[in-house]
């Protein structure tokens, strides 16, 4: 079969349904063998878990074509081990990290025609998550869950190039000193969608969230990691001191190819509101854009403005992206285990 016939150079980032998408249920304590079905449909009834007590979690990340026609993604192993953390954390049966990889691998290679052109810029967009679907009044976790994945083409997320945001300091906490912060919950996005439609409305592109604890340390934005960059070009990346930050894939890529493949002095460790002024790029990091440039932050009305400027990403922050960027295409060499190639026949 050929390829979808998409102008993929022009597609968005929104949902496109694909063919195929994969299922497992759990009941009476153990999960189902899976299967690959067509039905985009989900049936719930009005008593499920998800729909009154937030039992979801779901992970994100992205199938490419490489230059030599390969499919792949990219270290879904850490997507893997991340969703089995969020379920221990919100009582929720663990989804074996080795079926989640064999059901990536399923569900892409049934939508491989969906799996965008080398070069087109777009990608395939793959969404595992799991709810619970068991009856439940009283408070408790449900009996009965779903694991699902299925994936949607995307488009590049910034078109024309990725041009620098301007971000606020949110009066709106993300999460809770040693809640929920550090797990990839639907919860923790429905409270910061009121803080980003607010500053949408203001001009923002985005909040960064200062701990909830003393609102002094930066932790992160509403969808992505943050970075910094120092006066001597090295990388700092802040840290939590109640364990609140979501552990990025991409930024602890990042954070392996800033120390290992370009030899920048990387710091992880709590940063103050207050010295972030004395740092010349800032970038936020997650899977949809890789890496986001910032040009200035609004702290109530206070401009912290970066060196690298609004018209373009900053060196070092370039050079990061176009690294992390090629291991995934194919045209950088990727440390050992990074890229898990698709069986497709």
């Amino acid at each position: 079969m050929a390829k979808k016939e998409l102008d993929w150079s022009n597609i968005g980032f929104t949902y496109i349904p694909t063919d195929y998408r994969y299922v497992s249920n759990f009941k009476d304590g153990k999960w189902d063998d899976g299967e690959i079905t067509t039905d985009s449909k989900v049936v719930l009834s009005e008593d499920s878990g998800v729909l009154h007590y937030a039992q979801e979690c779901f992970e994100g990340l992205k199938a490419y074509e490489t230059k030599d026609g390969k499919i792949v993604t990219f270290r879904p192993d850490l997507n893997a081990s991340r969703m089995k953390d969020s379920a221990a954390r919100l009582e929720m049966p663990q989804f074996p990290e080795e079926r989640f990889l064999k059901a990536v691998e399923e569900v892409v290679a049934a939508n491989k025609d969906w799996v965008p052109p080398y070069g087109s810029g777009a990608t395939l967009y793959i969404r595992p998550v799991m709810f619970a679907t068991g009856n439940v009044i009283g408070v408790k976790p449900a009996d009965e869950y779903q694991f699902r994945i299925f994936c949607t083409p995307v488009g590049p997320y910034f078109k024309g190039g990725a041009k620098p945001i301007v971000v606020k300091i949110s009066d709106f906490d993300r999460a809770a000193p040693h809640g929920t912060g550090n797990i990839k919950a639907g919860l923790n996005y429905a409270m910061s969608l009121h803080a980003i439609v607010t500053a949408h409305e203001e001009g923002f592109a985005e909040n960064v969230y200062l701990d909830a604890e003393s609102r002094t340390y930066i932790e992160e934005t509403g969808g992505a990691n943050i970075i910094f960059v120092t006066k001597d070009g090295g990388l700092v990346v802040p840290k939590s001191h109640t364990d609140s930050i979501l552990p990025s894939i991409t930024r602890r890529s990042i954070v392996t190819v800033a120390r290992d493949i370009l030899g920048l002095n990387v710091e992880e460790r709590p940063v103050k509101l207050s010295e972030v002024e004395n740092f010349t790029e800032m970038g936020l990091c997650g899977t949809a854009a890789v890496i986001s440039p910032v040009g200035k932050i609004n702290d109530h009305g206070k401009e912290i403005c970066f060196a690298s400027g609004m018209d373009e990403m900053g060196p070092v922050i370039k050079k990061l992206y176009d690294t992390l960027t090629g291991i995934q295409m194919g045209s950088v060499e990727a440390p050992e285990g990074w890229i898990h190639e698709i069986p497709v026949e």
